[in-house]
């Protein structure tokens, strides 16, 4: 059993629903003191909903390069998963790692106990072969991605930020593969924005429209031209940004009575071509024009990021071809993750784990043989990145 897979099974034994790290954090930073990390645990929420969040830090030796400074990569990541869903449907215990047919079983296997692991061991393996590198490394872990997420990253990198401490790039262990470990990696993610719109009218008996006003039938003209607006074009990074209503909640559940109000939950999913704000407006604008009486309230849960191709992105890239053979591609698609935190202090983020195939599922496994490689890449990208500094 190779180093890499061994801790995988070690993290997926413990059942680390979100907020309980159940002491995943623990175990990683006992593997990282003696590698020379200052390891620091930050937590925060309330006592009921309590987050354990890990930042670990190693400086790299000091540039050889008369001038040069050295470069801090952070691997980042979350030691919580989701819920397991009904036990008597798993073919196994979630959180006892099961070998089947060349795949390893467990909740965590794919979302992301083994990216976990990998970046452990690919670590290990650079510091054993290169002690002396210049390159800073770092480890930015939280137990709250896969909730609410205000407790996790998110307070970690303000933490950062407020004492100057600056992170050149950064990789996210998400499991962003389809196929095999490399073959897609994540340079950016859409934005999320929500919103709950509440139009109102006047609820009356059913038989007696004249002296009731339907917000139904109010908002139907409004829903109709909103479903038709295109919003963006996107960009050659980004798809266009999309609109859709995720539900409508009407009526007092007579069939004779009029309903007074209206409410549509909705969702934007948007690329760097638009804001927050123009989005705001420009369907402020659509519902104004049809002279709806409503209160709309709005939430931000992220904004798009995007890293252009450049240093880590090369570097990746090159790392998955070493490793793989794979031409990897790189994408924008799917939902959000906690880079849209780590963005907003770090200009080079991206995101590569295994494939993501079975997360969130029933018998969530991966295949035992893209553990291995997953970590190579890591490990090479670390190379790579270290032979910047030397001259």
């Amino acid at each position: 059993m190779s180093s890499t897979l061994r801790l995988t099974e070690q993290l997926i034994s413990r059942p680390s629903l979100t907020p309980d790290d159940a002491g995943c954090q623990d175990i990683i930073a006992a593997r990282l003191g003696p590698l020379g990390f200052v390891c620091e645990t930050i937590t925060s929420g309330p006592d009921h909903f309590r987050v354990t969040n890990l930042w670990a830090k190693r400086a790299g030796a000091p540039a050889k390069q008369a001038g040069s400074a050295t470069e801090l990569i952070v691997f980042a990541g979350h030691t919580d998963v989701v819920p397991t869903g009904p036990l008597d449907q798993w073919h196994s215990d979630p959180f006892t790692p099961t070998h089947r047919d060349g795949k390893l079983y467990g909740r965590g296997a794919s979302d992301m106990k083994t990216s976990l692991a990998a970046f452990v061991v690919a670590v290990e393996e650079f510091l054993a072969a290169q002690p002396d590198a210049a390159l800073s490394i770092g480890f930015l872990l939280t137990s709250d991605e896969e909730g609410p997420a205000t407790d996790g990253t998110v307070i970690v990198c303000e933490a950062l930020k407020a004492r100057g401490e600056t992170i050149d790039y950064c990789i996210v262990g998400e499991p962003t593969s389809v196929e095999r470990s490399g073959d897609m990696i994540k340079n950016g993610r859409r934005g999320t924005m929500s919103g709950r719109l509440t139009v109102k009218g006047v609820q009356g008996h059913i038989a007696y429209p004249h002296l009731a006003k339907n917000p139904i039938h109010l908002i139907a003209p409004a829903l109709a031209e909103l479903v038709t607006i295109e919003w963006d074009k996107g960009n050659a990074f980004f798809p266009p940004t999309t609109w859709q209503v995720s539900n409508i909640h009407g009526g007092t559940g007579a069939s004779n009575v009029i309903p007074g109000t209206v409410v549509l939950d909705f969702n934007f999913r948007f690329c760097t071509e638009s804001t927050p704000e123009s989005l705001q407006a420009r369907l402020q604008t659509v519902l104004d024009r049809h002279a709806l009486d409503y209160e709309l309230a709005w939430t931000v849960g992220g904004l798009p990021f995007l890293t252009t191709p450049g240093t880590l992105v090369q570097a990746v890239v090159d790392a998955i071809k070493l490793e793989t053979g794979i031409d990897t591609v790189l994408s924008t698609t799917g939902g959000t993750s906690d880079g849209r935190f780590i963005a907003k202090i770090c200009p080079q983020v991206i995101e590569l784990g295994p494939p993501n195939a079975t997360i969130h599922k029933i018998d969530e496994h991966l295949a035992v043989a893209d553990i291995e490689p997953i970590k190579n890449i890591y490990r090479r990208v670390l190379e790579n990145l270290a032979t910047r500094l030397t001259p």
